[in-house]
């Protein structure tokens, strides 16, 4: 599986998981508007906890990008024959 599928997984699973939970205890608190609070707690939480201990998907990831872009990696799109009969038109 691709390695962003997996990190981009993970951190919307921490994040849902972490709303849900101070959603919860926002909502038993008082707080409102409990939502917004919850919202944002999470989102800062989930950003923190993905950054500490998804290091080395987040690495992998970034490597995949950094290949793709420079067009080295056999995962990377290749040109199709309709990439290639544009260039050729291109190049007439």
């Amino acid at each position: 599986m691709r390695a962003w599928i997996v990190y981009s997984a993970l951190r919307v699973g921490v994040f849902l998981a972490l709303f849900g939970l101070l959603f919860v205890l926002t909502t038993a608190i008082g707080f409102e508007p409990a939502w917004l609070i919850s919202g944002c707690a999470a989102a800062v939480l989930a950003l923190c906890i993905s950054y500490i201990f998804f290091g080395r998907l987040r690495q992998r990831v970034a490597l995949d990008l950094a290949a793709v872009r420079s067009g080295s990696t056999s995962t990377a799109h290749r040109a199709g024959s309709d990439e290639d009969a544009e260039d050729t038109a291109r190049a007439d």
